[in-house]
């Protein structure tokens, strides 16, 4: 059990780190992290009055869902919103066709999914 709990923590460092980087960093700027979204937006077919409230949120978000997978804070729930958070971000570089963006959040999906995947099938308790 202590091999896995090692494992379980270097495996989630790595994207743990990024996510709550990207929050903390945008945290004390978050007025400017929001016009910087905005005006990165402006070419989407998602309305403004979408993207702002985002803008604030997604910085709090990151870091929070950062903080709990260093954690290891409700592994499950805390996995799917991240890659639920990634599948907005998608969305959103999709609209602007961000291409180089979406490579970027995909990896970050595919590696949480890999996270979960590890922990799931580590898990003594399965159910169906």
């Amino acid at each position: 059990m202590n091999n896995f709990k090692t494992a379980f923590f270097f495996l989630r460092l790595p994207v743990a780190v990024s996510l709550l980087g990207h929050g903390l960093v945008r945290l004390p700027k978050l007025a400017g992290f929001s016009n910087w979204m905005v005006g990165t937006m402006e070419k989407s077919v998602i309305p403004p009055a979408l993207i702002v409230p985002f803008s604030y949120f997604l910085p709090i978000a990151e870091a929070l869902l950062g903080l709990a997978l260093l954690a290891a804070f409700k592994v499950r729930y805390t996995l799917f919103a991240s890659i639920a958070l990634m599948s907005l971000l998608i969305l959103g570089s999709c609209s602007i066709e961000n291409w180089s963006a979406i490579e970027a959040q995909l990896l970050h999906a595919f590696y949480l999914m890999a996270v979960y995947w590890f922990w799931e099938k580590n898990q003594p308790n399965k159910t169906a």
